[in-house]
């Protein structure tokens, strides 16, 4: 059977293992390195180099050099603002492209170049062709930058067998399954780009997000920024005002050269002999300082961590075991951090460079049978549903169900005679549909029929990999249609927390909204009945009743007017009360007739 590889693809740095008689291995590459850096250089005379020499052309030629890429995976243009030495280009809207090499490039292609070069060296060391791998993403990468992300396999020659959450891959790294039947765990990833924090829940081998949070763009490569700009205001004081991109591409290196020592030193020197034609510049960085530079860049990580603890419904005392994933956790200040947040000092056991890369390749072995007895269950970020009638959200998939899953309800037609209706897929918090995200929409024709006599199920499923799929059926026909979401949430991750803040601050608001959407539709068909069954009657009504009748509709359609479901309700409620004569008369005739 062909080997299945397990391949980290980070911002800052990749990895590739594989099993080996039943051990997780990482392989190295000719230079004897298991961490290839995540650059590509494009060049007409040298073609593509990537990893270390890519990453050495960087200081001399930035702009045809292309790093952090994965933050620009499944993205548009609008929703990135980092800032790069090379060309992020294309329309508002369009798919992120960027430009390096006299071509532009869609980020998924930059990084289909890392996973190929990852590919040659598991060949070279397994001595076979590697055709099949699992790949790892932030827990937090929506539907669009998955798919980028299978796309970066495809294109490297791999056949994609499944995408995992960063964190959930961690989990298996560390063994969680040593630590007792039922345990429960923080998975704190803070990596070069993207920063996840996940609760998952082991019992019995089965392995479970109850929740998770994050931001794909927040990482070392923002404290890398701070760094890099407390040196140009130091050479600002000192007269150095040289600018251009070759210039900010070394100030990012020893950006980078300073904040690794300072995770071992209390002080380095920042030296950048050079810098402005024959000008050098040098001066002292302390680890106080550099933690206050980034202390506020790392804040954010708190509130996700909290939100995250509360979604799995545990506190921090719950938990077995905090354990830390990604090159930023070696920072004090971040095991600071984590130590205050959840209250217990977190498992550094792992090498926390290695340790996603070592739950994919743990996982390629449960898939390839090397691994026995464990299961991995990830969950959905965000509530998945359809608009229904009124512009209501009806869910279908609620938020942090565990994946894969199938779920689905019947519908109806709203519309006498109708013979299509449009199925609008949403993703999000909120009760009403315009506040919530559209993936798209599709349409399916039926056999005309009566108000409410249709027959429409729609079927949600979500597979392994979190990818999408919506089925749409006539169960009287037959008739249906299957539409896969290519694009999950093109928006950015700012605007998903944002998302999940207002669903708090306006849960009381969307309830009255929707109960009162819900309820106008029914009092819209009162009316409608009451009116045409005064039309009927006639004179068969005294004059008392009938003013009784009408004063009843005139208060319905007031409060209606008002926008309160309370008022409403009760005018509902008393119309029905002044109409109960009117609709036994309304049987009799029925029954005369008959």
């Amino acid at each position: 059977m062909d080997p299945i590889v397990g391949i980290d693809l980070g911002t800052t740095n990749s990895l590739v293992g594989c099993m080996e008689a039943g051990f997780a291995v990482l392989i190295a590459d000719a230079q004897g390195e298991r961490l290839t850096p995540s650059v590509v250089h494009f060049s007409a005379g040298e073609g593509v180099l990537v990893g270390r020499e890519a990453e050495r052309k960087r200081a001399v030629d930035p702009g045809s050099t292309v790093c952090s890429v994965k933050r620009f995976m499944g993205r548009r243009v609008g929703e990135e603002s980092v800032e790069t030495p090379y060309p992020v280009v294309g329309g508002m809207g369009e798919w992120a492209r960027v430009e390096a090499g006299g071509r532009r490039w869609l980020p998924e292609e930059v990084s289909a170049e890392v996973l190929k070069k990852l590919k040659r060296d598991a060949e070279s060391a397994l001595g076979v062709e590697v055709r099949r791998a699992v790949i790892t993403v932030p827990a937090y990468f929506n539907d669009a930058q998955r798919q980028a992300t299978r796309r970066a396999g495809e294109l490297a020659g791999l056949q994609v067998e499944r995408i995992l959450n960063e964190p959930t891959a961690a989990a298996l790294a560390y063994g969680l399954d040593k630590l007792g039947e039922r345990s429960r765990v923080a998975v704190f990833d803070l990596g070069g780009g993207t920063f996840d924090i996940s609760i998952l829940e082991l019992n019995r081998g089965v392995f479970e997000v109850l929740s998770t949070h994050g931001n794909t763009r927040l990482g070392g490569d923002d404290v890398d920024r701070a760094i890099a700009g407390w040196i140009r205001d130091r050479m600002r004081e000192a007269g150095i005002l040289e600018a251009g991109i070759w210039v900010e591409a070394r100030l990012r290196g020893e950006a980078v050269r300073v904040k690794h020592r300072l995770s071992e030193e209390e002080q380095v020197r920042v030296d950048l002999p050079f810098i402005a034609g024959d000008r050098s510049f040098s001066a002292e960085l302390t680890r106080q300082v550099l933690e206050g530079l980034a202390a506020p860049v790392l804040e954010p990580v708190r509130g996700h961590c909290l939100r995250a603890l509360r979604d799995a419904k545990l506190e921090a005392s719950d938990l077995n075991e905090v354990i830390l994933v990604g090159g930023m956790t070696r920072m004090p200040l971040v095991r600071q951090m984590v130590e205050q947040i959840f209250g217990r000092e977190p498992n550094r056991s792992q090498n926390p460079d290695e340790a996603v890369a070592l739950g994919a390749v743990l996982q390629a072995g449960v898939l390839s049978g090397a691994v026995q007895n464990v299961v991995l269950l990830d969950v959905t970020p965000l509530s998945l549903g359809i608009e229904t009638f009124g512009g209501v959200m009806n869910v279908i998939i609620p938020r942090n169900s565990t994946i894969p899953i199938k779920a689905g309800e019947m519908f109806t037609n709203a519309v006498p005679g109708q013979s299509q209706v449009r199925i609008h897929v949403l993703q999000g918090e909120r009760e009403m549909a315009r506040d919530n995200w559209s993936l798209g929409t599709f349409d399916l024709e039926f056999e005309a029929s009566g108000k409410a006599q249709a027959r429409i199920g729609v079927q949600f499923e979500i597979d392994a990999d979190g990818i999408l799929q919506v089925l749409a059926r006539d169960t009287k026909t037959g008739v249906e249609r299957r539409v896969e979401m290519a694009s999950a949430v093109d928006v950015s991750d700012a605007a998903v927390e944002k998302m999940l803040e207002e669903s708090l601050e306006h849960a009381f608001e969307d309830v009255q909204e929707r109960v009162f959407t819900e309820a106008s539709l029914k009092a819209r068909e009162l009316l409608k009945a009451v009116g045409t069954a005064l039309a009927r009657l006639g004179d068969a009504l005294e004059g008392e009743e009938r003013a009784g009748i009408e004063e009843g509709i005139r208060a319905l359609e007031e409060a209606l007017s008002g926008g309160a479901p309370g008022p409403l309700k009760k005018a509902m409620a008393e119309l029905d009360r002044r109409t109960e004569h009117m609709a036994a008369l309304l049987l009799e005739m029925a029954a005369r007739k008959g």
